[in-house]
């Protein structure tokens, strides 16, 4: 059976992303983190659009994309096929956004589930979730300044509880450090997070991972996927300092904003992502109808 799209997505997804159980939290770069391992392609830039209706239908392995009447297939030439009907939804509705020009470089879902079904870096769930683990000992929050004191008091303000939420959602100890070598983090809550981590499949991982890789931040990435924070929240946690030295000094009026707004369509992207990828019932085929 094959059904057209349906325009509210956006909606879902937004208001799906825009839940916090939280206050708001305010302004706020990151440190220096491990370049991020090999994960997604890197898709040509643009190309000129070659089809005029997008759908999807359902098959044996899951939901398929239709660009008109040809089955979306993978950079591996794999049939292009995703586990969950509002994942299928959200991608249909990527390829079908775009205008004259396809914009591959926009399109993060259509590259997330790439990633997963032909999973270029061939990881098992068990190295996807150590690769995530590992971005702990270099997590954007845990590393302090010791001067300026405006700066040592903003991330006190910002990054503390953010720590303390995690320590008492996840039962684990994990403290911050004005060390270059960062903080020391326990055996006990890494293993305490391997096991959460653990109960996410494959293609949720692949979206946590790329989350963390964006946020330079495993505590930010675990607070968005909890609903704790939003993605705009998030965001402006991982670019704290940025954000306080253009306070300071006064940004470059398009390269800031075009950062700003680029990382939270990732980011917003990823989290939707690892949300389709555990969504368990399908959408009620009422909502398909236009």
């Amino acid at each position: 059976m094959m059904w057209r799209i349906y325009p509210r997505l956006r909606d879902r997804g937004r208001g799906l992303l825009s839940r916090s159980s939280s206050d708001p939290t305010t302004s706020v770069w990151p440190r220096p983190a491990p370049r991020p391992p090999a994960r997604a392609y890197v898709p040509p830039t643009e190309r000129k659009r070659f089809y005029q209706n997008v759908s999807i239908s359902q098959g044996e392995g899951g939901f398929e994309i239709n660009l008109d009447h040809r089955k979306l297939k993978t950079p591996q030439a794999k049939l292009f096929t995703v586990p969950s009907e509002a994942l299928a939804i959200a991608v249909a509705t990527e390829w079908d956004s775009q205008q004259d020009t396809i914009k591959f470089y926009t399109m993060h879902l259509t590259t997330l589930c790439n990633t997963s079904l032909d999973n270029p870096t061939q990881r098992n769930k068990d190295q996807l979730i150590r690769a995530a683990v590992k971005f702990l000992d270099t997590d954007t929050v845990c590393y302090r300044v010791e001067e300026p004191e405006t700066l040592v008091e903003l991330q006190k303000n910002e990054w503390d509880p953010v720590i303390e939420w995690a320590e008492k959602r996840y039962g684990v100890e994990i403290g911050s450090s004005t060390s270059i070598m960062g903080p020391s983090i326990p055996t006990q809550t890494r293993e305490a997070l391997t096991s959460h981590l653990s109960s996410y499949n494959m293609w949720a991982l692949q979206g946590i991972e790329f989350i963390v890789a964006q946020l330079k931040s495993m505590l930010l990435t675990l607070g968005l996927i909890d609903r704790h924070l939003t993605v705009e929240q998030a965001v402006l946690l991982s670019r704290l300092e940025e954000e306080y030295q253009i306070q300071k000094w006064g940004n470059i009026e398009w390269a800031h904003d075009y950062e700003l707004q680029e990382l939270r369509a990732r980011t917003a992207a990823g989290t939707l992502f690892v949300h389709l990828c555990s969504e368990s019932s399908t959408v009620k085929h009422k909502l398909l109808q236009e």
